[in-house]
């Protein structure tokens, strides 16, 4: 007897649909093991922190408009030249504001399929690698994607994050 597959819980499904209606042919898988951290993904996934995509959210100061950057695992962001970029100084906000702009919790924020527009920028060192994982809705759930496909799809902005 054949064991059917496991669903995917609610929140990395609708990622599924988002990735789908974006023109993405992805499959978001549940790991056995946490993937909330970049370390911990890279491991789940088999491949190097620089691959794993941080799905980072911050507010506009002045315009109070919220701005996805998607930053290589292996980098931190430098927020002041990321402002530089933008016009505008970042706040980071707060996990309920995460929850409210994207659906998710932090931890399982994937880069695409909010609700709530969001301008998108880009780490230049995730387009070095052909295949990049990101989040999917969940601290367990995630995907692999061509990185220019990524971009592409959230019509991000590339930049320099360090």
């Amino acid at each position: 007897m054949t064991q059917e597959p496991k669903a995917l819980p609610a929140s990395a499904q609708k990622v599924q649909e988002a990735a789908r209606a974006l023109g993405l042919d992805v499959t978001v898988m549940e790991m056995a093991e946490s993937t909330r951290t970049a370390a911990d993904a890279a491991v789940a996934c088999g491949c190097e922190v620089g691959q794993i995509v941080k799905s980072l959210l911050f507010r506009g100061v002045d315009s109070c408009k919220p701005i996805m950057v998607l930053v290589s695992g292996s980098n931190r962001l430098n927020e002041k030249a990321i402002a530089e970029v933008l016009g505008e100084q970042l706040e980071r906000p707060d996990a309920a504001y995460v929850r409210e702009v994207t659906g998710y919790a932090i931890g399982g924020v994937p880069p695409f399929g909010y609700e709530t527009p969001v301008s998108a920028l880009i780490d230049r060192d995730l387009l070095q690698y052909e295949v990049v994982w990101a989040a999917a809705g969940t601290p367990r759930a995630v995907f692999s994607v061509a990185s220019t496909a990524l971009a592409d799809a959230v019509g991000a902005q590339i930049i320099q994050v360090t």
